[in-house]
């Protein structure tokens, strides 16, 4: 008995589809996951999230926060914000915290140039067991452009 050769292009064509499926539902999963981690925040859970200038130098104004400068040594002595801990990305800011002997449990605000390598080591320090990362978007860039206060 023949087989009917449209039947056998459709079942072929509809077992390619799966691998685009899910490559399509595995990168929106990725980036709601992204969203998720940072839009929500410290008081919401979430062990990261990203904030402002603006917001950290509430902080700075409410209290004495933890605040780890993740640039470079020279950059970090070019300005930086006054009372952060230098502790650069390149050598490993999570380890490093670590060693410190810094609170796990307490909010970590953590700044760089941009806002770049401060999201690379938030994620870190969330993978080194922190609950509560505050990445600072913008950087020192975004704090002077502010009209902040930098330090050398």
């Amino acid at each position: 008995m023949a087989k009917n050769p449209s039947s056998r292009s459709q079942a072929a064509s509809s077992s390619n589809r799966w691998p685009l499926l899910i490559g399509v539902v595995g990168a929106a999963a990725a980036i709601v996951a992204t969203l998720v981690v940072t839009t929500f925040g410290g008081a919401s859970g979430a062990p990261l999230t990203t904030i402002s200038v603006h917001d950290l130098d509430a902080a700075l104004q409410d209290g004495d926060p933890i605040v780890l400068d993740v640039r470079e040594p020279w950059e970090y002595d070019q300005g930086h914000v006054e009372g952060a801990q230098l502790m650069p990305l390149i050598q490993n800011t999570a380890a490093a915290a670590e060693r410190a002997n810094l609170p796990k449990d307490e909010p970590v605000y953590v700044i760089c140039r941009t806002g770049s390598r401060s999201m690379q080591a938030s994620r870190d320090l969330v993978e080194a067991g922190f609950t509560d990362v505050r990445n600072v978007a913008g950087g020192i860039t975004e704090w002077a452009a502010a009209g902040y206060d930098v330090v050398n």
